[in-house]
């Protein structure tokens, strides 16, 4: 199958699908991480026609749709002035953001691709109201699901794909606890130019479940109309 990950640079989710021997490939405006040369750097919006069996959109810009930036995005109300602005941004810039990711998500959501995944966090009232009527709420997984220890609650839309199963669920820590400290370091990382990324690394174990799951529901219903 031909399979496309948008929106990832670290390949994690591109290998896991390929270790699986489908035809797959990564697209970013950034440059793989791992140098791969089945990385497309550019726009995806371009390559949506392109004939792909599966796109799994891994970390879209997120930061203006998501619930924990709204305060940013309005005031009480709707469009109303922030109370505060992030040092040196202006309204004008943050509303430009976030007609952007609205326009990227809705573009891959709407792709003519059968089986769509989309990553994204739940999103605040701004956002879902410019969203397409049939998208629907989305699935929350944990990595700990999957065998990693670790806390990161990842959301899934999904189009024509099954909601993951949990394959190696972990026993979770008692809360406080150092161990609990060290599965919640995704949200306790530091400011830093490098945060975004430590927050949207894919977990190898949920990259694994995707690609067995997903990819063998939809290698299945290839196989049947073929």
């Amino acid at each position: 199958m031909r399979i496309l990950i948008a929106c990832e640079t670290s390949g994690v989710m591109r290998r896991a699908f390929a270790a699986r021997g489908h035809d797959v490939w990564s697209c970013d405006l950034l440059p793989a991480e791992d140098g791969s040369n089945r990385h497309i750097r550019g726009d995806v919006r371009e390559i949506l026609d392109d004939g792909w069996d599966l796109m799994a959109v891994m970390h879209p810009p997120c930061t203006r749709l998501c619930r924990s930036g709204r305060r940013w995005m309005s005031g009480p109300g709707k469009w109303t002035q922030p109370k505060q602005l992030p040092k040196g941004r202006t309204v004008e810039c943050m509303r430009a953001e976030f007609e952007e990711g609205v326009s990227l998500f809705i573009d891959c959501w709407r792709a003519p691709i059968e089986r769509v995944a989309i990553e994204n966090p739940e999103m605040n009232d701004l956002a879902r109201e410019r969203m397409p009527p049939d998208l629907p709420a989305p699935q929350i997984v944990q990595p700990f699901w999957f065998g990693e220890p670790a806390y990161k609650a990842t959301g899934f839309y999904l189009r024509g794909l099954p909601s993951l199963m949990a394959t190696n669920r972990l026993p979770e820590p008692e809360r406080g606890s150092d161990d609990w400290k060290t599965w919640s370091a995704i949200h306790r990382a530091p400011p830093g130019p490098d945060r975004w990324k430590i927050r949207s690394r894919t977990f190898q174990g949920v990259a694994d479940a995707c690609a067995i799951q997903w990819g063998g529901h939809a290698a299945e219903a290839v196989e049947m109309v073929g």
